[in-house]
């Protein structure tokens, strides 16, 4: 396993990170294709045991239960001094207007919500799930530096969000003396590529470590464009990320194919091999339902694409409408 260092600061995460969101009780939250505990247990076992050190989950994950699993699994595999644990905050985890968000008293609740759940003192990544237009973001900045400040989470983070709202964050963090957030995580793949116009190049100007979500596009790079999986029949959310683009992202899934039967590997080897290749990216969030997923990810750290072969994955790529942030 290769490892680099996250953003500008001084950890060393693993080049590939765990997805937590498939882990979770499945009569839980709005996750059914989740995996209950014994398997995913097997998975993060593999995960630990090839040196991935670094796990992405968040407060909503199937309504908390992805973070007990994940926490538990941990502390029974991987020194805590060894593991990098990230975790999220903003979405809704109780009714009331106070249940969800980005407001102090949302943030301050949660952090001691989630390392409950996680049976640990500190989480090393803290990220905001999605930007909150109803709270001042000086509110959520200050209490987010508060959090680290308490020792309950080392670094911070942000996630999908218009390239001026993180911008602006970052300038009111600096303009405040505030902890400035190290990481951000958002939606990249070969069937969404609207980030590298700006928020990748500003994360590159500005030192943030990207570690994007989805970069299998929940899958449908791996697989034919008309084949289904369970999760594919009932993720609400994949439904908002490629409803509207479905003919010209099938050209690309086509063009995944061409390469990796050229070079003999699986399709997923080489859609993650080209994020891989994005020079502001730090470390893909990969998720796994099975052993194979878990060893093509881990493969795909081995493979350089062409020149060539980078040119035939991007060309069929047509202009998107920006997505990613509901």
């Amino acid at each position: 396993m290769d490892y680099i260092k996250l953003g500008t600061t001084g950890l060393d995460v693993s080049r590939l990170c765990l997805g937590c969101m498939t882990f979770g009780e499945p009569d839980r939250g709005r996750h059914p294709w989740s995996l209950g505990e014994e398997q995913s247990r097997a998975i993060i076992r593999q995960a630990v045991d090839a040196g991935i050190n670094f796990f992405d989950t968040a407060n909503v994950y199937s309504d908390g239960s992805s973070e007990e699993i994940v926490g538990r699994a941990l502390k029974d595999f991987l020194p805590r001094e060894e593991a990098v644990i990230a975790t999220k905050v903003h979405g809704r985890m109780r009714p009331g207007p106070n249940g969800a968000g980005l407001s102090r008293k949302a943030i301050l609740q949660e952090i001691d919500a989630s390392l409950t759940r996680l049976g640990t003192d500190y989480v090393d990544l803290y990220q905001i799930h999605r930007f909150d237009p109803e709270t001042p973001i000086e509110e959520t900045l200050e209490a987010l530096h508060d959090v680290v400040k308490a020792g309950k989470a080392l670094h911070i983070g942000a996630s999908s969000m218009w390239a001026w709202q993180f911008a602006t964050m970052l300038h009111t963090s600096d303009a405040n003396g505030w902890t400035r957030f190290a990481t951000m995580q958002d939606y990249l793949n070969l069937l969404y590529r609207e980030e590298e116009r700006e928020m990748l190049p500003l994360c590159e100007a500005e030192g943030i470590g990207v570690i994007p979500w989805s970069p299998l596009a929940r899958g449908r790079l791996t697989r034919d464009w008309d084949e289904e999986t369970e999760r594919s029949r009932t993720d609400e959310f994949a439904q908002i990320l490629y409803k509207r683009t479905a003919e010209a992202d099938r050209t690309v899934v086509e063009a995944v194919a061409e390469v990796a039967a050229g070079r003999g590997v699986p399709r997923a080897q080489i859609a993650l091999a080209w994020v891989l290749q994005k020079p502001a990216v730090t470390a893909p969030i990969v998720g796994a339902s099975k052993p194979g997923h878990l060893a093509d990810a881990i493969a795909a750290l081995a493979i350089v694409l062409s020149d060539d072969e980078l040119k035939r994955l991007e060309k069929p790529y047509v202009p998107h409408r920006v997505t990613g942030f509901a």
